[in-house]
């Protein structure tokens, strides 16, 4: 063992891990990131791609959130557009507003 990293072992408490990894992705963009997929907008490989981390990464953040969308009761309903790669996504985007209608109560 290296002489800086007896010196870490010594000096942090016992029972605690040694490092910590820092969360790819913020809890706003794990949000996103399953209500895009639950949409079925995207692939969890392009949402990696658009978000910068691994397929994985997206499929164990909708593990996580979408337990607790439900719990929640926020159901999210798919949609019609698919999206496979960035091209499809500069596409979508450049085809303008879509038209939607909003419910409006009186």
């Amino acid at each position: 063992m290296r002489a800086s990293a007896q010196q870490a072992s010594r000096s942090r408490a016992p029972g605690r891990p040694r490092y910590r990894r820092q969360a790819k992705l913020t809890p706003g963009d794990r949000i996103l990131a399953t209500a895009l997929h639950l949409r079925k907008l995207a692939t969890m490989d392009l949402l990696g791609q658009l978000f910068g981390v691994t397929a994985m990464t997206i499929s164990r953040a909708k593990q996580e959130v979408h337990p607790l969308l439900e719990a929640h009761g926020h159901h999210i309903n798919t949609s019609t557009a698919r999206l496979r790669t960035p091209a499809d996504v500069a596409t979508f985007l450049a085809s303008g507003p879509t038209q939607t209608k909003a419910k409006t109560t009186s």
